[in-house]
C-alpha cells in the first residue's frame, strides 16, 4: 500500500513538473516575517501567493494559481517552482495587521528572501479564516481568547482552554486541582502541561502524580497558549490522554513594565519587567529582559494564610548566525503559606466552624523551583527546521495536610507530610523537512526526547502540629527515565484535503530505594508502549473545516506504585476520538464543535482517607464540545463554551460504576471589550453542574456559578486595572471530596462532603507603569 502512495505521488510530481516546464521557468519563493515593533518573528503566521488580475482587463491569468504556506518558528516561509510572473502575496497572523504585497517573479526578489513587518492591532474576527494549512495545530480559539481577555493570575491562564475548570484546595500555594472532558485530573494526572516546552508535570510526586505547579509563570510575560484536547499528536508524551496545554512566554518583551496591585484581604502585589538591551541590539537580532514578581496575601480565611510567592526570570534570544537563533531562560520562584484545608458539611452545619474556617491550622507548604532552559532552532539552506533544547530544573516540596482529622490518630490527629527534594533534566530534539510532490506539500518530522528525575528523600510521614514527626510511612529515592522517539507525516494533499500519521514509542525505567527497610533496598522496573495517531481534516473553503482525530496515549504510574508490582500496569493506554468541525457561518461568528470518546486501560481514583491517588480500572467517556465566539461591535466579544460528558469504570454494575468528582456539565462565557479609547475588560462567568463524589452517586459535589469582571483603561504610558472575583458574592464550595473522617470528640466516623470555599466578592485595584 505504502509503495503504491509513492508511486502514484512520484508520476503526480512527473506530470506537474513536466507541464511547467512546457509553459514558464519556475523559481523558488522565501521570506521572513516578524513583529514590527519587538522584531521577533512570527511563527504560524499564513502566507497566500496568488496570480495578479491583468491589469488592463482586470481578468486573472489563464494559468492562474494559488498556494499556500505558513512561517515556521524562525519567521521564515518557502515556496517552491513558482513560474515567472506577477503576484499578489498576503500574510495574516491574529492580532496583526494583514498585508498584501505586489511581487514579481523572478525580476523583484533577486534571490533574496522577502521581509515582511507586521503591526500589530485589535483583533478583527472578520480577518480569521479557517485554513487548511494550519489544519493540524490550527487552535483560533486560544489565539482570539488570550488577545481579548486580560490575564490576571497565573491560574486564569488555564481557564484559556475551553471547557477547563480549576480548583484550589490549599490556600493559593498547592498546585491546582485540574478539571476536563470527564476527568477529575487531581493535579495533573491525565493533562501534560508544559512551559516553553519544559515539562511542569512532576512523575512519582510526593503529593500524586503528574503534579503540575504553574505558579512559577509570572502571568504578565505570557504571549500565547496551544492546547489539544485528546491523545492525537505524535511529539506529546507522557500524561496526554485528555489533552496538552503549552505555554510560550514573550521572547522580546514590548515595553518595560512597573506594576502594583492591591486588593481586599491585606493583599499586595508587584511586578517588574525591563528590557536589558538597547533598540539597536535589538535591530541586530539580540534581546533581553529581566523580570520579577512578589505576591503577599492573607486571604479571605478566618485562619490567614500568609500567602508569600517570589519569581526571578531572565531570557536571552539571539541570532547565532543568520540560520540559528538561540533563546535561553532561567527562572527561580519560592512560596511559602498555611491554609485552612479541606472542612466537613457537618463541622460547617453545627457551628463549630465558619464556613471560611478551619479544623486543623496548622497546615500548610512551602515549595521552590529553579530552572535553565536553552533551545537552538536552526533552518538548513535546504529548508529543514532542527530544533534542540536542554533543561534542568532543581524542585523542593513540603506539604502539610489534614484530610481524616482523628480517624486514625484520636489523640494527636491525622496531620501528614509530604516532601521532596528533585533534579530533574531532559531534552527535546526534531529535524523537519518540508517536500513538494507536485501539488502536494509533505511535512516529515522525526524527534527525540529524554527525561530522568531524581528526588531525594520522598517522604509521606504522620506529623503532628506541623512541627514533630510520629511516623515516617514511606521515605526512599526514585530514580526515573522516560526516552522517547517518534516520526510524525503532515501531508497536504489538495488545498482541501490535509492527512496527519505517526507514531511515538517511549521506554521508562522506574528505580525506588526503599530507605525505611534495613538494610536499604533498590528495585527496578521498566516498560515499553507504542502510540500511534492517525488525523484527517477536510477544509472545502475558508469557513468550514471538518476533521476526524484518532489517537493513543498514555500516562505513567507512580515507581512507588509499579516497582512493588513488577512493572504490571507501568504504562496504560488511552484511545481517542474527535469528529469535529469548524464553522464560519458569518463573517462575525466562528463555531468550534466536537463528538468525543476516550477509552482508559486504568483509572486513578482519589482516596479521601489517605490523601493520595491510586490506580483502579478501566473506565469510558464521551461527550460533546462546543465553542461559540461572536464579535458583537468592532470592540466587543462574545463567547460561551458548553461541554458535557459521561464518565463511567467499565465492568462496574449500573448505579455504582460513576467516577468520582468527574464533571459531567460544564459551561464558560462572557463578554470582552478591547481597544475602545483605551478601555478594555471582561464580564466572564463559569458554571460547574452537579457530579457524584462517589461511585454509587450517594454523595454529591455540588455545583456553583460564579461571575467575575475585569476592567482596564490603556494609556501609552500607564494603565489602570479593577480585578473583581465572584463580582455577586457567591458562597460555593470550589473543590469537594466524599472522604470519611472524624472530629474530636467523635464517637464513628461519618463519610460526607469535604470541601474548600471558593472566594468571595475579592476586589484588586492595579497600576502600571510603561517604561520606554
Amino acid at each position: 500500500m505504502k509503495f503504491s502512495v509513492c508511486i502514484i505521488l512520484l508520476l503526480l510530481l512527473c506530470f506537474t513538473t513536466v507541464s511547467y516546464s512546457q509553459s514558464r521557468q519556475i523559481h523558488p519563493l522565501k521570506g521572513i516575517v516578524m513583529d514590527q515593533m519587538t522584531r521577533d518573528y512570527v511563527s504560524n503566521a499564513t502566507i497566500t501567493i496568488t496570480t495578479k488580475a491583468n491589469p488592463s482587463s482586470g481578468e486573472s491569468d489563464p494559468k492562474a494559481f494559488s498556494k499556500m504556506t505558513k512561517t515556521n518558528e524562525l519567521g521564515q516561509f518557502t515556496f517552491l517552482n513558482i513560474p515567472d510572473g506577477s503576484y499578489t502575496l498576503s500574510v495574516s497572523y491574529v492580532g496583526f495587521v494583514s498585508q498584501s504585497l505586489n511581487i514579481s517573479v523572478p525580476s523583484t526578489i533577486h534571490n533574496q528572501p522577502l521581509s515582511i513587518a507586521l503591526q500589530a492591532a485589535p483583533v478583527q474576527l472578520s480577518e480569521v479564516t479557517v485554513s487548511s494549512i494550519h489544519a493540524h495545530d490550527q487552535q483560533i480559539i486560544s489565539s482570539l481568547d488570550i488577545k481579548l481577555r486580560p490575564i490576571t493570575n497565573s491560574q486564569e491562564i488555564l481557564r484559556m482552554v475551553p471547557g477547563l475548570f480549576i480548583g484550589q484546595h490549599a490556600g493559593g500555594g498547592k498546585a491546582e486541582q485540574i478539571f476536563l472532558r470527564g476527568f477529575d485530573l487531581d493535579h495533573g494526572t491525565d493533562i501534560r502541561l508544559t512551559v516553553d516546552g519544559m515539562p511542569v508535570n512532576m512523575v512519582s510526586h510526593a503529593h500524586g502524580q503528574g503534579y503540575a505547579d504553574l505558579h512559577f509563570v509570572i502571568p504578565e510575560l505570557v504571549e500565547n497558549v496551544d492546547f489539544k484536547k485528546g491523545p492525537y499528536h505524535t511529539s506529546k508524551g507522557n500524561f496526554t490522554t485528555a489533552g496538552w496545554v503549552d505555554f510560550h512566554t514573550q521572547n522580546v518583551l514590548e515595553k518595560s513594565l512597573v506594576k502594583l496591585e492591591v486588593g481586599q484581604y491585606n493583599t499586595y502585589r508587584a511586578v517588574g519587567a525591563f528590557n536589558m538591551l538597547g533598540q539597536k541590539m535589538r535591530e541586530q537580532g539580540h534581546s533581553a529582559y529581566l523580570a520579577s514578581e512578589y505576591s503577599y496575601s492573607d486571604s479571605y480565611f478566618d485562619n490567614p494564610q500568609h500567602f508569600k510567592r517570589f519569581n526571578l526570570l531572565g531570557k536571552y534570544q539571539g541570532k547565532l548566525s543568520e540560520a540559528t537563533q538561540l533563546t535561553v531562560t532561567a527562572s527561580t520562584f519560592y512560596s511559602k503559606w498555611n491554609h485552612s484545608g479541606q472542612i466537613p458539611d457537618r463541622a460547617v452545619a453545627s457551628g463549630l466552624i465558619d464556613f471560611y474556617g478551619s479544623i486543623d491550622p496548622t497546615e500548610g507548604g512551602e515549595t521552590s523551583r529553579t530552572n535553565i532552559n536553552a533551545e537552538f532552532t536552526t533552518a538548513t539552506p535546504g529548508g529543514s527546521l532542527i530544533k534542540n533544547q536542554f533543561f534542568y530544573s532543581n524542585y523542593n516540596f513540603e506539604l502539610y495536610s489534614n484530610f481524616t482529622f482523628f480517624l486514625k490518630d484520636t489523640v494527636n490527629g491525622d496531620q501528614i507530610r509530604q516532601k521532596e527534594g528533585r533534579n530533574l533534566f531532559g531534552y527535546n530534539g526534531s529535524f523537519q523537512k518540508t517536500y513538494y510532490l507536485g501539488s502536494t506539500q509533505w511535512i516529515s518530522t522525526l524527534g527525540a526526547s529524554y527525561r530522568q528525575d531524581l528526588t531525594q528523600n520522598s517522604e509521606l510521614s504522620h506529623t503532628k502540629n506541623r512541627t514533630e514527626t510520629l511516623e515516617r510511612l514511606q521515605y526512599g529515592d526514585v530514580n526515573e527515565l522516560n526516552a522517547g522517539l517518534y516520526i510524525d507525516e503532515l501531508v497536504h494533499i489538495s488545498p482541501k484535503w490535509t492527512v496527519n500519521a505517526g507514531v511515538r514509542i517511549d521506554y521508562f525505567r522506574d528505580q525506588y530505594t526503599d530507605l525505611l527497610q534495613n538494610p536499604v533496598t533498590t528495585k527496578q522496573a521498566n516498560g515499553t508502549i507504542v502510540s500511534p495517531k492517525l488525523n484527517f481534516y477536510y477544509t472545502p473553503n475558508s469557513r468550514f473545516q471538518f476533521y476526524l482525530n484518532t489517537g493513543k496515549g498514555f500516562h505513567s504510574n507512580d515507581t512507588r506504585v509499579v516497582v512493588p508490582q513488577n512493572g504490571k500496569q507501568i504504562l496504560p493506554a488511552a484511545y481517542g476520538s474527535d469528529l469535529g468541525m469548524i464553522v464560519k457561518p458569518f463573517p462575525k461568528l466562528l463555531i468550534n464543535a466536537a463528538l468525543w470518546y476516550l477509552w482508559l486501560d486504568q483509572e486513578f481514583v482519589y482516596v479521601g482517607d489517605e490523601g493520595v491517588i491510586e490506580p483502579s480500572g478501566k473506565s469510558r467517556r464521551q461527550g460533546i464540545d462546543v465553542s461559540v465566539r461572536y464579535q458583537l461591535t468592532r470592540s466587543l466579544y462574545a463567547d460561551v463554551d458548553l461541554n458535557t460528558a459521561r464518565p463511567r469504570a467499565i465492568g462496574e454494575l449500573a448505579g455504582q460504576n460513576y467516577l468520582p468528582l468527574a464533571p459531567t456539565f460544564t459551561t464558560t462565557g462572557g463578554l470582552s471589550l478591547t481597544g475602545q479609547k483605551g478601555f478594555s475588560g471582561s464580564l466572564r462567568y463559569r458554571y460547574m453542574g452537579n457530579r457524584p463524589a462517589n461511585e454509587d452517586n450517594s454523595i454529591v459535589a455540588k455545583g456553583y456559578f460564579v461571575t467575575d469582571l475585569q476592567a482596564n483603561y490603556t494609556k501609552p504610558t500607564y494603565a489602570v486595572g479593577l480585578s473583581v472575583q465572584n463580582l455577586f458574592n457567591t458562597r460555593w464550595k470550589e473543590t469537594q471530596f466524599a472522604t470519611e473522617s472524624r472530629l474530636k470528640g467523635e464517637a464513628t466516623s461519618v463519610d460526607e462532603i469535604h470541601f474548600t470555599p471558593g472566594t468571595p466578592f475579592f476586589a484588586r485595584l492595579s497600576l502600571t507603569y510603561f517604561l520606554k
